[in-house]
């Protein structure tokens, strides 16, 4: 028999609230967190509107000692580490009281990312070409690896079982919590920490805005640019942030009595191959329903017990196939369609943070029963309405009865993931 995974930490940096109290009581308001930027204008950018998490004095002063926060401005790894710092904490477990304690033989770490390092390494190949090498500093080759924010993370926690860190574009933090589980299932670990981290700023942006993808409508309304499966949506607002999972057998939580926010059931990870209608930017719909149908097979359920999707939803065009593709792959349509929303509503597009931060929202939803609202999907895409019934659209946050919540992400490549979480019920 598989061993049961449940999630017992919960960590996030996001643009709309740091922390678990600020980041849930923001989706149960449905609080935005989308601004303008001015420096983007200055840039010529035609979005000029991001969703960047605010990072008080206080709580840098919290994480970090002086000299790191000196030393460390690769802002992707910044929000990590604070982000797997208090899943950590919040689970409860342990942390080392100084760097001679042995390390935790049992407990590793899989926390991918994108371009965390991006702004640290621009000022390393300022100070290389004006031959400035010996004030690169000592840390730069750790804050632009990118295995540098895993490092970080074990190295402060002392982890000692498998620690390493995945990237696969918008697709990365549902992967990484689905890597976690498969190990954990293996029986090669009793605890992982998972979860992932992207950084901000126009150099992290430009490429997107120059590819056209990123929203231009409503520079002048940031809370109405971010518009999942509108039909005046015109592209995905950019974010950044670092959202992070404590993953644990049941058993192990049970033995320590531990918070329980949740069950893994299964998940599910593969690529269209960019075959068909597959290209780098684009998905292969074969691959995308597989994935889907993949991940409900592992999870041992079936599509009509699945109450909730937590989609990628970009405010894209690929909001249409995207749902296209949940309802050929559950065989529900119309008014059988479960709910939907998009965290991407109230935060943007957080790259490579994404998922990790959507997996955050889904397990908070299914421990204090409720739906957060879709924001500005009021006039919902005409080729959506044809596929399911728009009352499947959460469009105000309320209460609700959810056992399973089903978190897909999609990224650049023609990568996919979903993940299966069901409702912790006590008596289990």
């Amino acid at each position: 028999m598989k061993k049961r995974i449940v999630v017992t930490g919960l960590g996030v940096v996001a643009p709309n609230g740091v922390g678990l109290t600020a980041f849930e009581e923001a989706l149960q308001k449905g609080k935005s967190g989308i601004r303008y930027l001015p420096e983007l204008e200055q840039l010529n950018f035609r979005c000029q509107l991001c969703g960047v998490p605010e990072l008080t004095e206080e709580l840098m002063q919290h994480h970090f000692t002086e000299l790191e926060r000196k030393r460390l401005n690769a802002k992707g790894v910044i929000y990590g580490i604070i982000a797997g710092m208090e899943a950590w904490q919040n689970a409860g477990l342990p942390i080392p009281e100084s760097r001679e304690s042995s390390p935790q033989w049992d407990y590793g770490c899989i926390f991918g990312t994108g371009m965390s390092g991006v702004n640290t390494l621009r000022e390393a190949i300022y100070k290389t070409d004006e031959q400035k090498v010996r004030k690169l500093g000592t840390t730069v080759v750790e804050q632009t690896m990118p295995s540098g924010i895993s490092a970080f993370l074990g190295g402060r926690l002392g982890l000692g079982n498998w620690v390493t860190s995945n990237a696969s574009a918008c697709s990365t933090g549902t992967e990484s919590v689905i890597m976690a589980m498969e190990h954990l299932r293996a029986g090669k670990a009793k605890v992982m920490l998972a979860g992932s981290c992207d950084a901000d700023g126009p150099h992290v942006w430009g490429g997107f805005d120059s590819m056209r993808v990123l929203t231009y409508r409503h520079n002048e309304e940031p809370e109405k640019a971010s518009r999942p499966m509108s039909a005046t949506a015109s592209g995905f607002v950019p974010g950044s942030g670092g959202g992070a999972l404590v993953l644990e057998e049941l058993e192990h939580a049970l033995a320590r009595n531990a918070t329980i926010y949740g069950e893994v059931l299964g998940g599910f990870t593969n690529s269209g191959g960019q075959r068909g209608s597959g290209t780098m930017t684009a998905p292969n719909n074969e691959g995308t329903q597989r994935c889907i149908t993949g991940a409900l097979e592992n999870a041992g359920i079936e599509p009509k017990q699945v109450d909730l999707i937590s989609g990628h939803l970009t405010s894209t065009m690929g909001d249409v196939l995207e749902i296209q593709n949940w309802a050929a792959a559950l065989n529900r349509k119309g008014r059988d369609f479960p709910r939907v929303n998009s965290v991407k509503s109230l935060t943007g597009h957080c790259l490579s943070a994404a998922g990790s931060i959507e997996c955050v929202a889904a397990l908070l939803q299914l421990q204090r029963q409720f739906v957060h609202v879709s924001a500005n999907s009021e006039d919902l895409h005409p080729e959506i309405a044809d596929c399911i019934d728009e009352k499947a659209v959460v469009r105000k946050q309320e209460s609700a009865k959810i056992d399973i919540i089903a978190k897909s992400s999609f990224g650049f490549g023609d990568v996919n993931s979903c993940v299966i979480f069901k409702r912790w019920k006590h008596y289990e």
